[in-house]
């Protein structure tokens, strides 16, 4: 194949507080880039580093690599945004350069060499190409666990996500376009690229352990992430209370009536215990049911802002056209 005929990839890799892997993330990629050159990939491919507002020298560490090699580009926003609103702004400026673009974390934890796969699917006509985990051995039981109801109580939901997927894809140019089309602000990738309706295909790896540093997402931020995921995807958990209330008000209506009849029949009972227990029930109920209806309510108050998902302080870039 000629190597004017290769697709441009951009291999775009949100960071933050990277700076113990991200030595040895760019070294093990360049390797393979350097593999992958005039044989799947144009020359002209990138490594694009997000830098989503780190308060280490990630940042400084990523401008040191694009002085000493073009081969790697950086973005860095202005601020800390979330890994998905840096990620967002990683493909949408990867996305005015590639022809495929592909997403992962700078852990190292994902198999790199998955990408050759993903690049096979892409010649084969797929749009998006989903790295999926084989399997979760190396997680805790904990993990394994949790993770795994996720995807079901998801898909209980009706939330179209790619089970045992994380944000580890290839997208198309045209995906990346149809993506770019959606707006809304509180941004979950992995509920809403399923969406766009394009082909696509599945290359499943063996996840590895972290390579250095710590996790990004302790369990407060998973359980907020997942939290987000469902809220934004389903409101399947407001018509759940509206039929956890109408069953409790059955059940109200039928004691009533049985109270009434015991009064009736002069078979009166003290009822301190049931009448309390009925009022703690009843109003934690009430306090979780206009918790999810806030919820909701308070992002339809974030999308109707429509403030920007990130702002981008500065690019390092040398694109190179491929008729350079």
């Amino acid at each position: 194949m000629e190597i004017l005929n290769l697709p441009i990839l951009y291999l775009v890799i949100p960071c933050y507080n990277e700076e113990e892997v991200l030595p040895e993330t760019a070294s093990r990629l360049k390797k393979l880039y350097t593999q992958m050159f005039g044989k799947l990939i144009h020359p002209n491919s990138k490594i694009l580093f997000v830098n989503d507002g780190s308060k280490d020298k990630t940042w400084q560490i990523i401008s040191t690599l694009h002085e000493q090699d073009t081969l790697y580009a950086g973005v860095n926003l202005s601020r800390n945004r979330g890994h998905q609103n840096a990620l967002l702004a990683g493909l949408m400026t990867a996305k005015k350069h590639a022809d495929i673009v592909i997403s992962m974390d700078a852990d190292l934890q994902d198999d790199i060499n998955a990408v050759l796969k993903m690049i096979q699917k892409y010649t084969e006509g797929c749009d998006i190409v989903y790295g999926v985990r084989s399997s979760r051995k190396k997680d805790t039981a904990f993990k394994r666990m949790t993770a795994q109801g996720y995807y079901k109580f998801m898909a209980m939901l009706g939330v179209d996500i790619v089970y045992n997927h994380a944000d580890y894809r290839l997208m198309s140019k045209r995906a990346l376009d149809a993506l770019e089309q959606y707006g809304e602000v509180n941004l979950f990738l992995r509920g809403i690229i399923p969406q766009l309706g394009y082909k696509t295909g599945t290359v499943y790896y063996e996840r590895g352990e972290r390579f250095a540093g710590e996790s990004k997402y302790p369990l407060k931020k998973m359980l907020a992430f997942a939290f987000d995921g469902i809220t934004s995807f389903s409101i399947k958990p407001v018509r759940l209370i509206l039929t956890l209330g109408a069953i409790i008000g059955l059940f109200g209506i039928g004691y009533l009536i049985y109270c009434l009849v015991q009064n009736i029949i002069g078979n009166t009972v003290e009822g301190w215990t049931s009448l309390i227990g009925s009022v703690w029930l009843i109003g934690g109920l009430q306090l979780m049911a206009l918790g999810v209806i806030g919820e909701y309510i308070g992002k339809i108050y974030y999308e109707t802002k429509h403030r920007p998902r990130y702002i981008i302080e500065s690019v390092l870039l040398n694109d190179n056209s491929k008729d350079a």
